[in-house]
């Protein structure tokens, strides 16, 4: 029993089946990834300019579409005033609303 308990190691935990595989991959409870930040705020950017087409496509889909927040790392504040941005570039014809290829 005690040579049982001396095998055990520290932060293993024992389950009524044997013992229990650690959980958490690189971003899980115990890291190693650090978090994402957002690209707005780490420049620390008032407002996103919808002329700096470039910078905007990174954020737009194969397609044309908007990209989620949750693969931007954007912040929600920021990622409002992208979709803004986004929009009034497409109306002023800097960015296309749909690919070529959808287009027929």
């Amino acid at each position: 029993m005690a040579d049982e308990r001396e095998e055990r190691r520290e932060g293993e935990e024992r389950g009524p089946r044997g013992p229990r595989p650690r959980r958490g991959g690189p971003g899980g409870p115990r890291g190693g990834r650090r978090p994402r930040v957002c690209p707005f705020c780490e420049r620390k950017a008032k407002e996103v300019d919808y002329k700096q087409v470039d910078e905007l496509r990174r954020f737009l889909t194969e397609r044309g579409k908007i990209k989620p927040r949750r693969k931007n790392a954007t912040c929600a504040k920021h990622q409002r005033r992208l979709a803004e941005a986004i929009k009034r570039a497409r109306h002023l014809a800097l960015l296309p609303f749909t690919t070529e290829s959808s287009r027929g």
